[in-house]
């Protein structure tokens, strides 16, 4: 078992170092369900095999230890220097739990309230891009809401439960559609059946334009940067956005994007036009200028959805940013 647990350790541990430095796209959550899986063997063999194994043999050696006394009490003997202080050292040697146990069984609970609060309930994420600024900062260490949208199966992401139905403006994280390995955190602007149209920077829907306020131009300190900086409402949520006066309307590249429902846009030299079909969401960043969203990779999948966001709780640069987001 030993050699075993070395291997099945060293797996995890290869796994895990080959997808820090690049060399694979990792699967958190499918590790985390070997994870569980493999220590929750290990618990169950150690509570109804081992563990009783090693108390057995402690029992035995106690039985022994009383067999020679009692022969020694016969011939007189009736003390032996240090025998007492051994037998429970050993006895306590016996029932100790060995390494490779405790490396697996050990780790099961830990693993198991892991596994089950960020599958079910919360989900940490780190901001890598500035694409939701001035929402989001890079470096925003966020929560996710599991069950907001409905509970769903980890690895597999099937839906089990009724949610709430993500609404316009709502922040929300989801898998990648090109590559669902990859999790992606956007605004929802587009519900199913929506006409989006996002031309020379002003959004409509259903043809109805939506409303921004100016506010003050934002300093990205990361970038030493200002770009102009609106107030936007979306359903019944304000939130601000961005966008550059040196960055044209016009998405390039229009021409060779191939998705699902591609024929639902049309890409105009002002923007773009899309219908969003049923249980499909139109993203888009914040960051309006600096964003890889919907209009170049197309339409969410209600599949793919992983959770709401709306709470930073650590940014370690800006301990401020602390606290709710819409």
């Amino acid at each position: 078992m030993q050699v075993l647990t070395s291997i099945i350790l060293a797996a995890f541990a290869a796994y895990a170092g080959t997808w820090y430095f690049g060399f694979h796209e990792g699967n958190f959550p499918l590790l985390l369900l070997i994870a569980v899986v493999v220590t929750g063997c290990y618990w169950l063999a150690e509570r109804f095999y081992f563990l009783p194994q090693r108390e057995k043999a402690a029992e035995e050696l106690e039985k022994a230890s009383n067999v020679r006394m009692a022969e020694l009490t016969k011939l007189g003997i009736d003390r032996v220097d240090g025998d007492i202080a051994n037998i429970a050292s050993a006895k306590e040697k016996l029932r100790a739990q060995p390494w490779w146990l405790d490396w697996t069984a050990g780790l099961f609970p830990v693993i198991l309230i892991v596994f089950l609060l960020r599958s079910f309930l919360f989900e940490p994420f780190k901001i890598p891009t500035g694409s939701m600024i001035p929402t989001l900062l890079v470096g925003d260490l966020i929560l996710v809401n599991k069950y907001h949208y409905g509970l769903r199966l980890p690895v597999i992401n099937k839906k089990i439960t009724d949610g709430t139905a993500p609404a316009r403006g709502d922040v929300m994280v989801f898998k990648y559609p090109p590559n669902p390995q990859v999790d992606y955190i956007k605004r929802v602007v587009g519900t199913p059946g929506d006409e989006i149209s996002y031309s020379n920077k002003k959004l409509t829907i259903n043809g109805k334009p939506i409303a921004t306020s100016s506010m003050p131009e934002f300093f990205n300190e990361d970038e030493m940067h200002y770009s102009k900086q609106f107030e936007e409402m979306l359903g019944t949520k304000k939130h601000r956005i961005l966008n550059e006066d040196s960055r044209p309307a016009f998405i390039s590249g229009s021409d060779g994007f191939d998705y699902v429902f591609r024929q639902n846009c049309t890409y105009t030299v002002d923007g773009i036009n899309c219908k969003v079909p049923d249980g499909h969401y139109f993203m888009m960043g914040d960051n309006r200028d600096n964003s890889l969203d919907s209009r170049y990779w197309g339409f969410v999948p209600e599949s793919n959805i992983v959770g709401k966001a709306s709470f930073v709780w650590m940014n370690f640069s800006h301990l401020s940013r602390i606290g709710s987001f819409d």
